[in-house]
């Protein structure tokens, strides 16, 4: 009953986010899927995460750290259910935290420094129970 309640909200309320990790899904169509949790989890050449609605995109398993990372953007999953459309603003902070140089020195120092990441990671590690990225 919960996976198809996220999946109605996913697609209803978080949309747009949805819509445009779909077209993200599909150009990484080749890569390994899989199921985790309720998202649709991508492995990807990588070093990093993205979450789109439904989807999520992170490093393969091999990557050390691949799994905190998961955590992490399945919280951002969730923010997805909370704002709905208005996760775009979330996600515009969110992209410019991860790959503006003017915040490379503090993001290195503690990803989650962004109240957005914090946030993310927060939420995943409640939901799963497993560690999240910090």
């Amino acid at each position: 009953m919960k996976k198809i309640l996220y999946l109605l909200v996913q697609c209803t309320w978080g949309l747009l986010a949805t819509l445009v990790g779909f077209f993200f899904f599909l150009a990484n169509v080749k890569h390994e899927h899989k199921w985790y949790r309720c998202a649709i989890d991508t492995k990807w050449n990588h070093w990093g995460g993205l979450s789109l609605g439904l989807f999520i995109f992170t490093p393969k398993d091999d990557v050390s750290n691949a799994q905190e990372i998961r955590v992490h953007e399945y919280g951002h999953t969730i923010q997805n259910l909370v704002m709905g459309p208005f996760m775009f603003f979330l996600g515009l902070i969110s992209v410019a935290w991860g790959n503006l140089p003017c915040f490379k020195e503090k993001r290195e120092k503690r990803y989650t420094a962004c109240f957005v990441e914090a946030w993310a990671s927060r939420w995943g590690e409640l939901v799963t129970g497993e560690k999240a990225i910090w």
